[in-house]
């Protein structure tokens, strides 16, 4: 507020009304995907928005329910309720308090480099997996005919065995706000076409008495503050929750700071990944106290306020503020918003959850990462939502192993004209050294590639054309060493050694110390042990040299044998 313009507050208060606009029919439509009660979503759409204007980084990013996050939610606490609706809320309130506490320790910690630990082709797998939840657990409300399965697989068969048990009003009131919400984000992308579909939904089930003609409806909302309560559990529950809380914390915090990112790029400023974690955790406890669920950056309302101009969080308090008036005065008409069209909503929501474009660009550029968003797609259908979230950590890994265990690498030479040395394979004219294998390895140098490392100095050696008499590893690209890595090399120094090969490095880099104690590395990190040279030059010029760098024979000794 100290740095406040007075000349933001027009476009700030614009664009705080449109927002609440579109967030309020989600909140409701989402509350039903967390499996709450509407009045949930409104406090979940609500309160997250005050907390993200004291504790926030970006100036554009609206935080609130998220249709992801709501679908995991909804996992996690349906097993663990077991049926009992107030045991559903109770757990619901821990599982946001949870959520927020495990943002703001990952935020102390400065953790926000766990926004780039998903590779985008997972996430966008991940979450194209959820869409296809939503969609399908949407079906039988917007057709009308009651739902018993659970799964996706489950609830698509289930959908093709009640077709013809669909409820005939449902059905043509849904498909028609369906199609208005299609149309009016196609063409008017300005309106707040969740709000207008709700309050046509609103206008049709007053006007012509479709409540009695069996459309379902919201019915009768509390209006007014929600009250606190917080129960207590068993150790074995808050183990759950917890697991559960930090599943839902890495997806919510890798989406949500991509949206509150893009944003901040589009309008010329950065946004802090650590400091979002607080403002993530802040909201996250705002809707806890609020007994509401957990929340996250809101890419469609956020596109809504950057659209309409907002220079500042003023439109998140502004957004609230509006959403308050509702709830406190305005809370009778909800009551007849129908069921169908909050399926509307959410299934055009979820559409644009699941990404085309970066399936089409990874078909194009990468046919393997491909696979894993596919994979990581099928897995979410197949297992569930919070056990894909293991399979997306867990391809994340995967991937992760296999590139950094078979790095790329190479054997220099030198190119005529050409400064330094190069990759022969790049230039097929370069001219190696008689007797001299220059060798780089392309990544750190520990445990899960010191044996790759060690398989591939052989099989250089093993493709020389001439005899091998040196090794030298150019080590300029190795930022880490480990103890493994040490242990590796040395074994591969006595083999080489015995076969008369001298293994030697250049150009390693004075931080591979960092992790060993300080006289330790300087003996054997800093060139006190083994053939270490400053230069690759320096060690080509040690070799032209090695002859004369030997003691000369005592006199009578045999001669050496002639390699």
């Amino acid at each position: 507020m100290s740095r406040y313009q007075r000349s933001w507050l027009p476009n700030d208060i614009a664009a705080g009304l449109s927002v609440a606009a579109i967030a309020l029919p989600v909140g409701i439509a989402y509350a039903a995907l967390a499996g709450v009660p509407p009045v949930v979503g409104m406090y979940s759409a609500i309160f997250p928005l005050l907390a993200y204007a004291i504790f926030g980084s970006s100036r554009q990013l609206m935080t609130g329910p998220d249709a992801a996050t709501c679908i995991m939610v909804a996992a996690s606490l349906g097993t663990l309720a077991g049926g009992d609706a107030d045991r559903y809320l109770a757990l619901l309130t821990v599982l946001s308090l949870m959520t927020g506490a495990l943002y703001v320790v990952a935020g102390i910690a400065r953790l926000g480099f766990i926004a780039n630990f998903l590779s985008q082709p997972i996430l966008a797998g991940y979450l194209n997996g959820i869409a296809l939840i939503i969609i399908a657990g949407q079906l039988p409300k917007l057709l009308g005919y009651a739902d018993e399965a659970s799964g996706f697989f489950p609830k698509v068969m289930e959908f093709g065995r009640n077709l013809d048990q669909t409820h005939i009003p449902t059905v043509i009131l849904g498909a028609a706000l369906l199609v208005l919400l299609v149309l009016l984000r196609r063409w008017l992308p300005k309106v707040p076409g969740a709000l207008v579909v709700v309050v046509v939904g609103i206008v049709a089930v007053w006007a012509m008495a479709l409540q009695t003609q069996g459309v379902a409806v919201l019915g009768k909302i509390p209006a007014g503050l929600p009250t606190f309560h917080f129960a207590v559990l068993d150790p074995e529950t808050y183990q759950h929750l917890f697991r559960d809380a930090a599943g839902i914390m890495l997806i919510s915090f890798t989406s949500g700071v991509l949206t509150s990112k893009s944003f901040a790029r589009r309008n010329g400023y950065d946004v802090d990944a650590n400091q979002e974690l607080i403002g993530f955790g802040a909201c996250n406890l705002a809707s806890g106290v609020a007994q509401g669920f957990p929340v996250t950056g809101a890419d469609s309302r956020t596109a809504v306020n950057s659209a309409m101009g907002g220079k500042s969080q003023m439109v998140g308090v502004v957004a609230a503020a509006a959403m308050l008036i509702v709830l406190f005065f305005l809370t009778a008409p909800l009551a007849l918003v129908p069921d169908a069209a909050l399926a509307a909503v959410i299934i055009v929501a979820a559409f644009g959850l699941f990404d085309f474009k970066a399936l089409r660009d990874l078909y194009i550029m990468s046919p393997r990462e491909l696979a894993l968003s596919l994979i990581t797609t099928a897995g979410v259908l197949v297992l569930g939502v919070l056990p894909g979230v293991l399979l997306a950590v867990a391809l994340a890994l995967m991937w992760l192993l296999y590139t950094g265990s078979r790095p790329y690498d190479e054997v220099l030479g030198r190119v005529r004209g050409v400064k330094g040395f190069h990759n022969i394979a790049d230039y097929p004219e370069a001219a190696t050294i008689p007797g001299l294998l220059i060798y780089r390895f392309d990544s750190d140098l520990i445990f899960y590639n010191a044996d790759y490392f060690k398989q591939r100095v052989n099989e250089a050696i093993v493709a020389s054309k001439t005899p091998v008499e040196w090794v030298v590893v150019d080590a300029s690209p190795i930022n880490i060493v480990d103890v493994t890595a040490l242990q590796k090399i040395d074994e591969l120094r006595e083999e080489l050694a015995a076969k008369g090969v001298v293994l030697a490095h250049a150009r390693a880099k004075h931080n591979l110390s960092r992790f060993f104690r300080a006289a330790w590395a300087k003996k054997h990190l800093g060139g006190e042990v083994g053939n270490a040279y400053p230069t690759l030059k320096a060690a080509v010029r040690a070799f032209h040299h090695r002859d004369a760098a030997k003691p000369a024979p005592e006199p009578g000794a045999e001669p050496p044998p002639q390699s």
